[in-house]
């Protein structure tokens, strides 16, 4: 087939494009754009004809980007940004303003920051919707792929292509039931280690920074039970001498039933704001992340 002319490639094509470069499938990529998966590859074809490249190749069960395919979406990407951005009404009247705004981020910051983002959008500007998605290990990925338009969480992000601030500064404690022998003791690194714990894994890879700081000191923790989530540690907690270790903040969170304390390996640690190109010059998400700023501001005004 001849190939086409150059300039009938539209954004939608090349957004196709990105996704499944990003995702390395034809059918993930039609899940995240809510389509079938002929229109995924009618697209894929249309640009394979443009530039005269298969974009994709098999290998084994899944597909690999060719070189000139990498080329292409690195400067496709940025392309596709920067005219989402020129779309973008340069007012914004928070009053009448309607949108679906997707952040992604885990339990601290859904407990944090989410609840006072809510009030405030419901005072300031009701026809904001959030879609709040967990990040897990994933954030990065989510908010290149332009799944997510702002992802919060204890992430470092050093690669070009990507803008940030810091939120928020935490370190993690100790907490347990009321009734627990430990409760009310300073603990020794030796006897906080000793103690039988409960571990969160946040349901992934990502390891909290206090258990890195155990490992580095040489010291292996008594850990009898792992939970994916902080959501329901009180429930496990009560009753038990059991032991968990959680930032201070969400420890607050859980009021009076459980009692929390001074951690060996406090492992001090930041909440970070990221967010891309795609939405860097837009009035809105500027006032959103103002918005975040300023409940920042107010939680950092408590000593942690």
């Amino acid at each position: 087939m001849a190939s086409r002319d150059p300039m009938t490639v539209d954004f939608a094509a090349l957004k196709v494009l990105r996704l499944v470069h990003a995702h390395g499938s034809f059918t993930r990529a039609a899940e995240a754009l809510g389509v079938n998966q002929s229109t995924i590859s009618y697209a894929i074809d249309r640009l394979r004809n443009v530039f005269s490249d298969p974009l994709f190749v098999r290998q084994g069960a899944g597909i690999v980007a060719t070189d000139r395919c990498n080329e292409i979406v690195a400067a496709a990407g940025q392309m596709v940004d920067e005219f989402a951005a020129l779309t973008e009404p340069r007012e914004f009247d928070p009053a009448n303003a309607r949108a679906t705004i997707t952040i992604s981020c885990n339990f601290y910051e859904r407990v944090i920051l989410v609840p006072p983002l809510v009030r405030r959008l419901r005072d300031n500007a009701p026809g904001l919707k959030l879609d709040i998605i967990s990040s897990t290990v994933q954030g990065k990925d989510q908010l290149a792929r332009g799944e997510s338009d702002l992802l919060i969480g204890p992430v470092q992000i050093t690669e070009g292509g990507f803008y940030g601030r810091r939120l928020a500064g935490d370190h993690y404690v100790s907490v347990m039931a009321p009734d627990n022998p430990l409760a009310g003791k300073v603990l020794t690194a030796r006897e906080f280690v000793a103690a039988p714990h409960v571990v969160v894994t946040y349901g992934g890879n990502w390891q909290s920074r206090y258990l890195v700081e155990v490992e580095a000191a040489g010291m292996m923790l008594n850990s009898i039970m792992e939970v994916p989530s902080p959501a329901n540690l009180p429930d496990i907690l009560i009753g038990t001498d059991l032991v968990a270790t959680v930032p201070l903040r969400t420890a607050r969170a859980y009021g009076d039933q459980v009692v929390f304390g001074e951690c060996p390996f406090p492992a001090p640690f930041d909440i970070d704001l990221y967010w891309t190109s795609r939405t860097h010059h837009s009035a809105m998400y500027k006032w959103v992340r103002k918005m975040l700023g300023e409940i920042a501001d107010e939680l950092n005004q408590d000593r942690v």
